[in-house]
């Protein structure tokens, strides 16, 4: 397996965002924002369907919950004002998708069926074809979305410990690796910080 890249530039995301609303790819656009907002992996974003994201009344959750594919662990997915509002431009585009609240929201839209979701392989070729549209060099895939949301939290300030809780990860070693933390990184802040 080839180790995937974060977008590490903000301006890259925000550049993806509005090259995909100039394509009106409304689907591709919710997928790539809950992608970088919620750590999923794109197997357990594949699988929403549009009554984790919309309560009783066609008004949009504040939460839902999803019992991960990988692990079986239960998680819960915050929905944010980022996803808030394009999920409200995705209602626009698509307003019979609510017909259904079975229906998936990332629907194959090649047959136009909302009852087909869309495969990983799917997935990961519109993630590396967006990153090359947008002129990032290196590798990019379907863990690309998930390691976008660690890389931001972590320059945020994010604990380790909780990002880690975040990925429904076992061991910090591994949430490390997955980020591609280094020994040397690490070492380099307690140089920096000389207390």
């Amino acid at each position: 397996m080839n180790f995937v890249e974060p977008i590490r530039d903000r301006k890259k995301l925000s550049q993806i965002k509005n090259l995909l609303r100039g394509e009106g790819r409304y689907r591709d656009l919710l997928l790539f924002t809950v992608g970088i907002n919620t750590a999923l992996r794109v197997s357990d974003l594949l699988t929403l369907r549009v009554g984790d994201f919309l309560q009783p009344d066609d008004t949009p959750r504040a939460r839902f919950w999803i019992r991960e594919e990988k692990r079986g662990k239960r998680n819960e997915v915050v929905i944010n004002d980022a996803m808030r509002q394009v999920l409200g431009e995705y209602l626009d585009v698509y307003p019979a998708i609510v017909d259904d609240y079975e229906n998936f929201v990332f629907f194959n839209t090649r047959t136009g069926n909302f009852k087909d979701p869309i495969k990983r392989g799917q997935a990961w070729k519109f993630i590396t074809g967006i990153c090359t549209a947008v002129g990032l060099s290196g590798n990019y895939g379907t863990h690309t979305l998930r390691k976008t949301w660690g890389y931001h939290a972590r320059l945020a300030g994010v604990d380790l410990a909780l990002i880690m809780h975040m990925f429904n990860h076992n061991s910090l070693a591994y949430t490390k690796r997955y980020l591609g933390i280094t020994d040397d990184e690490l070492e380099a802040v307690v140089r920096k910080l000389n207390l």
